[in-house]
């Protein structure tokens, strides 16, 4: 998949997203905004890659369906937004399997459909 095919889906994933009423409550708020100015995109996609490998990327997460917390760090309200907070929302709006290891490719994708909809939000 290209880079401008990978923008196209994740634009395509957030006009589906935001028809739904609990994905479209999450927004960064003033301090998640300010943290990403002070860390630099670099930083905030080192964290979100970090995250999924360690949360996500299992094929059997602890606490899967309560890994991600509401709060705490832009990523983790990006994960909400995104459907990218467990497996059982990764399957049902990106169909990605549960009970199995996150591929490398899957998970360039979820880090990248978390930069788009941070990048989205620091843009409002």
């Amino acid at each position: 998949m290209t880079d401008k095919q990978r923008q196209e889906t994740y634009a395509q994933m957030l006009v589906r997203l935001s028809r739904s009423n609990f994905r479209s409550r999450f927004h960064l708020k003033t301090q998640d905004k300010q943290y990403i100015r002070d860390k630099g995109w670099n930083t905030v996609a080192d964290h979100a890659a970090d995250f999924v490998s360690k949360r996500l990327a299992p094929a059997e997460p602890k606490n899967d369906g309560k890994q991600t917390p509401m709060r705490g760090h832009p990523v983790f309200i990006a994960q909400h937004a995104t459907a990218c907070c467990c497996r059982g929302c990764l399957a049902k709006w990106h169909g990605i399997p549960q009970g199995v290891p996150l591929s490398a490719e899957q998970q360039v994708y979820i880090v990248g459909m978390l930069m788009s909809w941070m990048r989205r939000e620091m843009e409002n």
